[in-house]
Order: C-alpha cells, then structure tokens, then sequence
C-alpha cells in the first residue's frame, strides 16, 4: 500500500496570509497527512536577507489593503490588530503547546485577524488559552520545550529553504503564499505534470544580472 502523501503548512500567525490561506486546508485531498508548523518568520527572512512587506513603508500599505481585500472577496471576516507587526512569539508557542493541531492554530489564527485581537497582550493570550484548554499558560509557554520546539520548526524550514509564510510543503515543493494553494492542489493531483520541459527550464534559468548589495 502506498503512504499518504505528507504535506506540511508552514505559517507564522503574524501574516493575515496565514489566515486567508488557513481555511483552504480543507480543500487537500482527505488522504494527504497534513502537519502544521509554526515557524518565527523573522528569523527566516533574516537568514535570507530579506525585508518583511511591512518594513517597506508603500508595501506595507499595499499589502495590508490587499490583505482586506482578498478576505472580502473570499467571504471571511478580517479585522486586523490594533499595532502591526507585532511579537507573535506567545501566540506561536500557544499553538504548539495547544497540540498544534487545526483547532489551536485557527483559534490563534481568528483571534488575531477575524477578531483584532493583539496578540503581544499577556490578556489576549490567556483568553485564547483558556478556551483552548490551556491551563496556567504563562508557566507553559515559558516551558523551554516548547520554545525549542518553535526554534526546531524554524530551522527545518531554514534547512530546507523556505523563505516566506504560508508555504505549503509537498515532497520538495514549496507552494507559497496564500494564492499558491491551487498550485499545490494541481500539484498533489498531477506532479508529472510539474516535470514538463517548461518547468525543467525554470529551474536552471541562468542569471543575467545580478544587483550590487
């Protein structure tokens, strides 16, 4: 009998591309094993010397009506904290130590954008804790197992070369990005047909110039 295929959701609950991508998980086939992840997406970007969108002040504005934009026309409800970027590191470490699993990722996940919830607040995440089932959370999430567990995810994605969030992880593709989920179903449905010669070309397209750093 053939293994299920195995698919791993790697997010940071600091993206509103997280939460629009979050409720199409559904849509992976019922026999796919999916793992989520949680991963600190600034220790990604810092190892590929990358910029988040909101450290760049005309993309940040255009990312965050972007953001509003995609949840109007998929129909979710999305409102964003009141500070962004925020530390997400409580949140992320609630997740995993709430069994990271679908129910504490979209508890954390709808606190933050459907609720406007601030995340960072010691308050918000006792709230989200509770309801969760987490008991005494400043003494769980000071747990060092868990912070090595969120520091582990991080650096399988570094390892591997995940550069942003959410990815979606299949074999060794990477699906990135919350309109990358279509790609990722065409993907598990047909990967011969990501082995054409146009998408052989595409991985040893030579570089014609590279920019001064």
């Amino acid at each position: 009998m053939l293994e299920a295929p195995k698919v791993t959701w790697v997010f940071d609950v600091i993206s509103p591309f997280s939460y629009l991508a979050f409720p199409r998980l559904t849509e992976l086939p019922p026999h796919v094993e999916l793992e989520y992840k949680p991963v600190l997406l600034a220790a990604l970007l810092t190892h590929f010397g990358q910029l988040g969108p909101a450290e760049i002040p005309p993309k940040r504005r255009f990312t965050y009506r972007f953001a509003l934009w995609r949840a109007r026309r998929l129909g979710l409800p999305m409102r964003f904290p009141p500070a962004h970027p925020f530390n997400p590191l409580a949140a992320l470490r609630l997740v995993i130590a709430a069994g990271c699993d679908r129910r504490a990722t979209g508890a954390v996940l709808d606190a933050i954008f459907r609720d406007g919830r601030d995340a960072s607040q010691p308050e918000v995440i006792a709230d989200v804790a509770r309801a969760l089932g987490v008991a005494d959370p400043q003494t769980v999430l000071a747990d060092p197992a868990i912070k090595q567990r969120l520091r582990d995810n991080t650096e399988w994605a570094r390892e591997r070369g995940v550069f942003g969030v959410p990815t979606l992880v299949v074999d060794d593709e990477f699906f990135w990005g919350h309109d990358a989920v279509d790609m990722a179903l065409d993907y598990l449905k047909s990967p011969q047909s990501f082995a054409d010669p146009a998408m052989q070309a595409a991985d040893t397209l030579p570089v014609g110039v590279t920019r001064n750093r």
